[in-house]
């Protein structure tokens, strides 16, 4: 005889089975996956966003600072060197350079290179969070991260 229902027990267990597996894999979640992820880096609206942090009034050194910073692409972690210049805690000039690994990073770092300026020169430092330029908005995490490692070093 061909039984063509399942016991009640394998049911019950397969069901518990799915759903500890559920919790495991949100588990593995990273920061970078909480994010907002309507705005994705295959976006191709030019936007960036400064908020102003009004309760720091930290002082900086005015000299030139260089960072790194990574972010996570579906393919890889790319990496990217930020070099900022700062005169009276403001942002004078800016540089990045990438090393992509990926052929899709490529483009957005490109992208991101080649608009960051317009966003980040004549802002304070203290201003800076930048969320997309160019398009490209997970480079920006890697900027960010660079940015916040250069408040550290030019902190007077």
């Amino acid at each position: 005889m061909i039984r063509t229902t399942v016991p009640t027990s394998v049911r019950t267990g397969s069901a518990l089975l799915g759903a500890a597996g559920l919790f495991v894999l949100a588990g593995c979640s990273g920061a970078a996956d909480a994010e907002d992820t309507t705005s994705s880096d295959s976006t191709s609206s030019s936007s960036s966003s400064s908020s102003t942090d009004s309760g720091s009034s930290t002082e900086y050194a005015d000299g030139t600072y260089t960072a790194d910073g990574s972010y996570q692409t579906p393919e890889s972690v790319e990496e990217i060197s930020v070099t900022l210049t700062l005169a009276d805690g403001v942002v004078t000039d800016v540089e990045v350079t990438g090393d992509p690994q990926a052929r899709e990073s490529q483009q957005y770092q490109s992208q991101f290179i080649d608009g960051i300026a317009d966003e980040v020169v004549g802002v304070a430092l203290d201003d800076l969070n930048v969320s997309r330029v160019a398009g490209s908005s997970l480079t920006s995490g890697g900027f960010n991260e660079a940015v916040a490692s250069i408040k550290e070093q030019a902190a007077a």
